[in-house]
């Protein structure tokens, strides 16, 4: 049985929520639901939300794709279609690629992920440790012909 909590409680636990990290409006959303809040309140603590600028979609997605990219090493691919799954915008998306990923740090990242593939594989024959590199790397979400464009480039 849940505890019913009043607007304002559910708005200064949802800012606490928003404070602690970058959220997205689906992440926001599924958390008042759990809270037990429904209907048109859910909208209006969204909104004062984005009033109080504890939510914001565009830093939202800045600040996962920068992550994604720096600390896991993903491509744009997979970036775009986490972002997606999160329900954020298309004009937000854009923006966070365009921000966070620039081409010269996206083409070392690509040759150091794909570097860093090659010397943990055990693979002794050179076709079949290409194949495999290819396509760890394109699982992390690079575009299938800057990979292999640059594994050619890097291993011929």
């Amino acid at each position: 049985m849940k505890k019913y909590i009043s607007y304002d409680q559910a708005r200064s636990k949802l800012q606490a929520f928003c404070a602690y990290q970058e959220r997205c409006h689906k992440e926001v959303r599924s958390k008042l639901l759990d809270l037990g809040i429904y209907g048109d309140d859910v909208d209006a603590i969204i909104a004062d939300l984005i009033e109080d600028n504890f939510l914001n979609e565009l830093r939202y997605a800045i600040a996962f794709a920068g992550g994604k990219f720096r600390i896991k090493k993903w491509g744009k691919h997979r970036i775009i279609r986490e972002l997606k799954l999160n329900q954020v915008s298309a004009y937000s998306i854009k923006k966070a690629i365009q921000n966070e990923l620039p081409d010269e740090d996206y083409l070392e990242t690509l040759e150091q992920v794909i570097q860093k593939r090659n010397r943990l594989l055990k693979e002794p024959n050179l076709y079949k440790r290409k194949q495999k590199i290819a396509k760890y790397v394109i699982d992390k979400g690079f575009e299938s012909p800057l990979v292999w464009e640059t594994i050619h480039r890097l291993y011929s």
